[in-house]
């Protein structure tokens, strides 16, 4: 089944729209010769100059940069010294706001293999620094498509973000997107 690719135009809209719409979409990744596809099934998004979680808190930096440019784009960066992080920049080209992939599924041989973290993610797809600030397309080798169905056995579900306590009021804000296994 031939799926359509994500186009820039999907990306250049507010993170929190991205964020929402990107849930049960596809993750290609091309990997010697082959592909790897993974469904978006949490995500959380980063909006702007003032949300005190996001890194364009401080103003624009060597290490943010991408977050400030075209929507559309990979935003790749080390925590803690041993884990990438995933993101795609959206909204408009100056306003600083990504989506981080937090979450995906694979499926093989007819069953569903849960990859829970954005590490774990970026580990299973071979994502590292050389992605950071390319395009989210399939010339690249890292892209996104669209999924005509949503598993009719999730649901979508907000809440707060993980692993911004520091930034107080901010960390509570419902911007944390999942979908989990309706009942």
């Amino acid at each position: 089944m031939q799926r359509r690719k994500l186009t820039k135009k999907f990306f250049n809209r507010r993170a929190l729209v991205v964020a929402r719409d990107i849930l049960g979409k596809i993750i290609v990744r091309r990997l010697n010769g082959k592909t790897v596809s993974v469904m978006i099934i949490e995500v959380e998004a980063y909006d702007g100059p003032s949300d005190r979680a996001s890194h364009a808190h401080v103003g624009k930096t060597k290490r943010n940069e991408i977050m400030f440019g075209e929507a559309g784009r990979w935003y790749v960066y080390f925590v803690y010294g041993m884990h990438w992080m995933l993101n795609i920049v959206t909204s408009k080209k100056g306003y600083p706001a990504a989506v981080l992939i937090r979450a995906g599924v694979v499926t093989r041989h007819g069953k569903e293999i849960p990859i829970n973290g954005p590490a774990k993610l970026t580990k299973f797809l071979k994502i590292d620094k050389k992605f950071n600030g390319l395009p989210a397309i399939s010339k690249t080798g890292l892209w996104l498509e669209d999924s005509k169905s949503l598993m009719p056995s999730y649901r979508i579900t907000r809440g707060k973000r993980i692993g911004v306590e520091y930034a107080g009021a901010w960390a509570k804000k419902p911007y944390n997107f999942r979908m989990t296994k309706s009942e």
